[in-house]
């Protein structure tokens, strides 16, 4: 295990930030019962952007001033990619988001075909097709149509997709800190959540809770799911291409789904686990290292 640990880092991180962020579901469906989604948001990031603060010194630095031009587009996206899977986590079950985020896997090839120019490998396009028969055997086994926290997922999915291939076109071969691109990031996610509040209700977001669950759940999320999490996903797609840092990362909806099982007491169908088995297996099946023959090399 050390070995392949050493031999594999990038991989041994997203796997870890996968089994991070499957558990974030139902954790962030448990805080969203004491403070609305927008609120959260800002809680969330805000947390993260405060820890971050020092790692903004490097913005004097000309590596700093690159992680903030990539920072502010890249935090752009994540306000949306939050956006939607928090509104989606309180509409569905916990399993079933983290189900159908993994749909991410299905989008990444071609995203990173229009916006890499990078022509994905017949081995991703087959993974893609396997994961999205899997997502349809999860949502028969759920329900006869998507409901809106379903539809939101998908959004998710797909801006996450975009997320990952723009993260690879704006830092890859650039020299920055990763802690302040993080730090950029949330402070973007934060201040967007507040506005959108704004935006949507004209009284801004209401007085903070005070449930110690609430303030527990936020910690693990801010620590766990959001610096350590955004860190070693930026710092692995510098190591690789975004359609593999996507489906090293399609055990997600296994860690969820066993999260929502043991934690919020969700239960699953047959079809449904064979579904989940299906995305995680074509994921898992498209990371194996190809022979090329002579032909083509």
């Amino acid at each position: 295990m050390p070995n392949l640990l050493s031999r594999y880092p990038a991989e041994a991180m997203l796997l870890l930030v996968a089994l991070l962020w499957g558990t974030s579901y139902g954790v962030a469906k448990g805080a969203l019962v004491y403070y609305p989604v927008l609120g959260f948001l800002a809680v969330r990031f805000g947390l993260t952007f405060l820890l971050l603060l020092p790692s903004l010194r490097q913005l004097a630095t000309p590596a700093g001033r690159g992680a903030l031009n990539a920072g502010l587009p890249l935090g752009a996206i994540l306000l949306g990619i939050f956006i939607c899977e928090t509104f989606g986590v309180a509409l569905t079950s916990a399993a079933n988001a983290a189900l159908l985020i993994s749909l991410c896997v299905v989008f990444t090839p071609f995203a990173e075909w229009v916006m890499l120019r990078r022509r994905p490998e017949a081995s991703a396009v087959v993974a893609a097709l396997a994961s999205l028969v899997g997502a349809a055997m999860l949502s028969s086994a759920a329900s006869l149509s998507f409901n809106l926290g379903d539809a939101l997922m998908l959004a998710a999915a797909l801006l996450r997709a975009v997320n990952v291939c723009l993260i690879k076109k704006l830092i890859h071969g650039k020299a920055m800190p990763m802690l302040t691109l993080t730090a950029v990031q949330a402070g973007v996610v934060c201040a967007g959540s507040v506005a959108v509040a704004l935006m949507v209700s004209g009284r801004g977001l209401p007085p903070l809770p005070s449930a110690p669950a609430f303030w527990i759940a936020a910690l693990y999320l801010v620590l766990f799911c959001t610096i350590f999490a955004f860190f070693a996903q930026n710092w692995a797609v510098r190591r690789g291409s975004p359609t593999r840092v996507a489906l090293l990362m399609g055990s997600e909806p296994v860690f969820g789904a066993l999260f929502a099982a043991i934690w919020l007491g969700e239960r699953l169908t047959p079809l449904a686990w064979s579904g989940a088995v299906l995305i995680v297996g074509a994921s898992l099946w498209a990371t194996l290292p190809r022979q090329v023959s002579p032909a083509t090399a």
